[in-house]
């Protein structure tokens, strides 16, 4: 970011688009002095004198310094009158608000060319236009927030679903936080007795025991484990799953598709090789959001497109969380069924024997054994419902999102985790070897650094520049 904590910053807080109400979000040192400029409260009164976390209603102007005569040509837009608009004000004084610092909010109507005039006069008047994610990185920088916690508000704003949300707000209180500081602060003191054993070797002094380490560590490896195991449904949760349908032409996929969506959004016909491309919809079970992808049907065959889309199909099967193997129940397997079914083992995947209207005839066939299979009718809507349920079990396990224990959706928390188990599965190693503690020492340090990475104990610049990135203007 080209600017430090000195500067005061403005930038626009509400989505692009018209809106009934849009905030423009000032924050820093000067963040009074600068509205000041731009805010006339209605009261008279000025904007200095209100109580902090106080609405008031006011009038937004040009300050005379930027009037029509000196106004430089870029900013000619702005209105003769002098007026922009009329807004509702709050003033937050540090370090009771999201950064910490001074923070002024004016709530004006929601139009984009008034909130972008509201931000000219504001940066006019001594603010700069904020870096994408700034206001959440001083909240960081400011002991508001820690890193998990930052990354959480991003997480807030992308939930697709009630159990991602869920997740995210837990992150956001600091669930993830606590348990790992208490996992780094225990292995911080483990090293302190190592460190403290090799300068003071010749001293007749007690430290810690060979037990009693391998317990403190064999702890804290225990809490890095579960939370690790975690990552994957924690993900699921978090950006949700992509469930790919598969089968050779004419089994009745986009039948299903349709059936899944209560919609008709892929064509049906009698002709086999109809879908060519992936067709991708979201559906919610029950808090989940699934990403399913119809894809064309596996088959040998000459046209060219239709090689394509089975091309496509391939890549689609390689990126999926889960895989619907889609089979015509009414008709003997060929060998593109069981290619496909083959294929699918080893993989988390439900076979759906389609077409359950019509005579069921290959549920007993040897080839099938050892799949969770369903009979459904995509036509009819027999037992797509069960089919859900059996969707939701295999992604996220019964009672997963309920339960208390806190959950790592964030690969970047989940590399630090790994990285951290692997070091103090060394350390444990290190220690039953009967290891010198110079070695001990090497292994509890790295593994305290990991989780100080999750939380931004330990951290640089490029890894914050990473994370606030992918924030928006304004947040």
């Amino acid at each position: 970011m080209h600017g430090g904590l000195g500067d005061t910053i403005c930038a626009i807080a509400t989505p692009a688009g018209e809106g009934g109400i849009g905030i423009v979000r000032l924050s820093g040192p000067h963040a009074l002095v600068v509205a000041s400029q731009v805010i006339r409260l209605r009261s008279g009164d000025p904007l200095s004198s209100v109580p902090s976390h106080t609405l008031h209603l006011a009038d937004l102007v040009i300050p005379a310094s930027q009037s029509k005569k000196g106004r430089p040509i870029l900013h000619k837009r702005l209105p003769v009158s002098g007026l922009l608009d009329e807004a509702l004000v709050v003033y937050m004084k540090g370090p009771r608000s999201y950064t910490a610092e001074d923070v002024v909010e004016i709530q004006s109507h929601g139009g984009a060319l008034v909130l972008g005039m509201v931000c000219t006069v504001c940066i006019e008047s001594g603010a700069r236009v904020a870096e994408p994610g700034e206001f959440t990185k001083r909240a960081f920088l400011n002991g508001r927030l820690d890193l998990s916690q930052a990354e959480a508000v991003l997480d807030t704003i992308r939930a697709t679903s009630s159990a991602g949300l869920n997740i995210a707000q837990r992150q956001l209180r600091g669930d993830l936080a606590r348990e790992v500081e208490q996992a780094r602060t225990s292995l911080l003191t483990v090293l302190a007795h190592v460190e403290a054993g090799i300068d003071f070797v010749g001293e007749d002094i007690s430290f810690l025991q060979c037990d009693e380490l391998v317990r403190i560590v064999g702890e804290a490896c225990a809490v890095v484990q579960r939370l690790e195991t975690t990552a994957q449904e924690g993900r699921i949760l978090r950006d949700g799953a992509r469930v790919v349908i598969l089968g050779r032409p004419n089994v009745g996929k986009s039948s299903l598709l349709n059936r899944l969506l209560r919609e008709e959004r892929a064509i049906v016909t009698a002709i086999p090789g109809t879908t060519r491309d992936a067709i991708e919809e979201s559906i919610d079970l029950n808090g989940v959001m699934i990403r399913l992808v119809d894809t064309a049907g596996v088959r040998e065959t000459d046209d060219i497109v239709e090689q394509e889309g089975i091309k496509r199909t391939r890549a689609a099967q390689n990126e999926a969380d889960l895989l619907l193997v889609v089979v015509d129940g009414s008709a003997l397997l060929t060998s593109d069924d069981r290619a496909l079914l083959g294929a699918a083992r080893g993989r988390k995947h439900i076979v759906i024997l389609n077409k359950a209207d019509l005579a069921v005839t290959v549920d007993t066939d040897a080839t099938l054994e050892g799949h969770q299979v369903f009979v459904v009718s995509a036509k009819t809507g027999l037992g797509i419902e069960t089919v859900k349920s059996a969707l939701r079990a295999q992604l996220v396990s019964e009672g997963f999102e309920a339960a208390e224990s806190v959950t790592v959706t964030n690969v970047r928390h989940r590399d630090a985790l790994r990285r951290a188990g692997e070091s103090l599965g060394q350390a444990l190693e290190s220690v039953r070897c009967g290891m010198a503690g110079e070695f001990v020492s090497i292994d509890v340090r790295a593994a305290a650094d990991a989780l100080g990475e999750i939380t931004g104990a330990i951290t640089t610049d490029e890894i914050l520049g990473r994370i606030f990135s992918e924030f928006c203007i304004g947040k």
